[in-house]
């Protein structure tokens, strides 16, 4: 998306940016997770996963690794909103694991919490579909130009 001065897109003609953004991502790691876009707007970010056995640890639960992805991907989309133009990397990814989860549809919710000119701190949240919190997460987010 190109920088019109404006931040990210919001409002009725916002959806259809939105669906170009999850179009694109459905090419990379996000459509190969089965991640689906939610909502989207200004600071905050949802979105789901439909889990399935290839999201399973050999204990029968959701691996780690895809509770951390999902929070790394919901949190760089409200990076990727904030920074129009610009790219955005992770730098540090924090996740806290608070109880297991083997069948349904997960949310993440995600938000911004601090921004300064060149870094983004962002916290994010998975729960299931009863709405129990499975984990926890805090990522730091750098703008990169030029990507």
């Amino acid at each position: 998306m190109k920088d019109n001065g404006q931040g990210p897109p919001n409002g009725p003609d916002a959806r259809p940016a939105l669906e170009a953004l999850e179009a694109a991502a459905k090419k990379s790691f996000w459509g190969y997770l089965g991640f689906e876009l939610v909502t989207a707007e200004a600071g905050k970010a949802v979105i789901a996963l439909q889990v399935r056995p290839e999201h399973l640890n050999m204990a029968g639960i959701v691996h780690g690794g895809v509770l951390a992805s999902m929070l790394d991907n919901a949190m760089g989309l409200v990076a990727i909103l904030a920074c129009p133009g610009d790219g955005t990397v992770t730098t540090g990814l924090n996740v806290h694991y608070l109880h297991p989860s083997s069948e349904g549809r997960l949310t993440c919710e995600a938000a911004l919490i601090h921004r300064s000119r060149r870094t983004l701190t962002l916290e994010g949240r998975i729960a299931d579909n009863k709405g129990e919190l499975l984990a926890w997460g805090s990522g730091t987010f750098r703008r990169v130009t030029g990507l």
